[in-house]
């Protein structure tokens, strides 16, 4: 019998699907806090849009970098939006940002090649490049250094094998926000090691107090590739509509990767994204809004329960400390809290090693579940 490929078998499964699968097993209702799914629909013109095309037949192949129409409009918001000058050659449009991420990776990493990547960082890193036979380290993003990477240290993590660092910036899992400061640093370590930088810019239009900054603003050389989504900021998760920005040659060889990966997006929900971009924004003014009253609700819930947590700058999630009831398994905690008292949370080790004792809330949950998940989990020792 054919053994499967390596980098098949040891791909670790995301512990968030792994409470996903399980939260759907149990016959009673649960409380979902682990999952990043918004609460609310996409914008009524964006739906209407994607229906509109399949009533007029509009199901057929379309090139693989996306539709031309649908590529100046993301241009144009990057370039305007963003910050750093994009022409529509440079856009690829992918099937979600997830699919973004892998083809910038599948355009970069060889086989034994090491990708720095952050601890706490969403698990689908480590798994695309672990798919690719490739090798994640993880860079320390630290409670005592406000959740922010350290240049110094991510130095010290770099060998002659090293090919590529990964951003994040607003943070899934943490909310964190990287400054401009910060945004600029990581670029010019890139430059000083001869790195790829892959941002993942998903959460780009859900920022609260500070600015999201794009690192293609500081990308010199074009050895930033940029992945965005058009899942969290219009509710669209599974229209799958994503896209990848890099310079005009990258993205030449990453349309050409969409052909046996996806052959292209599906034409209703390219349309669906183009009316998301051309259309009126106050449906994301209005969701960013309540993610934000979810959040000071939620942090007014956890400290009545005496809780500590990180307070979240962007993205919609809630790091949440649970250090003092979860004795070193947090996993094994979250596992406890699902089957005992129905809320379903991410376990931080999710994240990475230095997630231990922390968990991942999601503020995309409808507000009452939220507030009452926090009531439970602080009951909870």
């Amino acid at each position: 019998m054919p053994t499967l490929a390596p980098g098949a078998e040891s791909m670790p499964r995301s512990g968030i699907r792994r409470i996903m699968d399980l939260a759907w097993g149990l016959p009673g209702p649960v409380i979902g806090l682990h999952v990043g799914e918004p609460s609310f629909t996409p914008p009524e013109h964006v739906t209407e849009a994607a229906r509109v095309a399949y009533a007029a037949g509009d199901t057929h192949y379309v090139p693989n970098a996306g539709v031309g129409e649908l590529r100046r409009a993301i241009a144009g918001k990057v370039s305007s939006t963003n910050g750093f000058a994009t022409e529509p050659e440079q856009v690829v449009v992918s099937a979600g940002g997830a699919q973004a991420l892998h083809n910038a990776f599948s355009l970069t990493l060889s086989a034994g090649d090491e990708v720095l990547i952050p601890d706490p960082g969403w698990p689908n890193y480590a798994m695309a490049v672990q798919l690719l036979q490739a090798v994640p380290v993880r860079y320390p993003l630290r409670p005592e250094n406000g959740f922010r990477p350290d240049v110094d240290e991510l130095g010290g993590l770099v060998t002659e094998r090293t090919r590529l660092i990964v951003v994040n910036t607003p943070s899934n899992p943490l909310g964190t926000v990287l400054p401009a400061g910060d945004v600029e640093a990581l670029v010019r370590f890139a430059e000083r090691h001869d790195l790829w930088l892959v941002s993942d810019e998903c959460y780009d239009a859900l920022t609260y107090e500070q600015e999201h900054v794009s690192p293609g603003r500081f990308d010199r050389d074009g050895r930033v590739l940029s992945a965005f989504s058009f899942s969290k900021t219009y509710a669209m998760t599974g229209l799958r509509v994503g896209y990848l920005v890099t310079s005009e040659a990258v993205a030449r060889e990453s349309a050409k990767l969409q052909e046996p990966m996806v052959a292209c997006v599906n034409a209703p929900a390219q349309a669906a994204a183009l009316a998301a971009l051309r259309g009126p924004q106050d449906a994301v003014t209005a969701m960013r809004d309540a993610y934000r009253e979810r959040r000071d609700l939620a942090l007014a819930a956890l400290d009545a329960q005496g809780m500590d947590y990180l307070t979240p700058e962007g993205a919609f999630y809630l790091w949440v400390d649970v250090r003092d009831r979860t004795g070193g398994d947090v996993d094994g905690w979250a596992l406890s809290l699902l089957q005992e008292h129905s809320v379903a949370v991410a376990p931080g080790t999710t994240f990475g090693p230095l997630g231990e004792g922390w968990v991942r809330l999601s503020l995309a949950t409808a507000t009452e579940d939220l507030l009452e998940g926090i009531r439970r989990i602080g009951g909870v020792r």
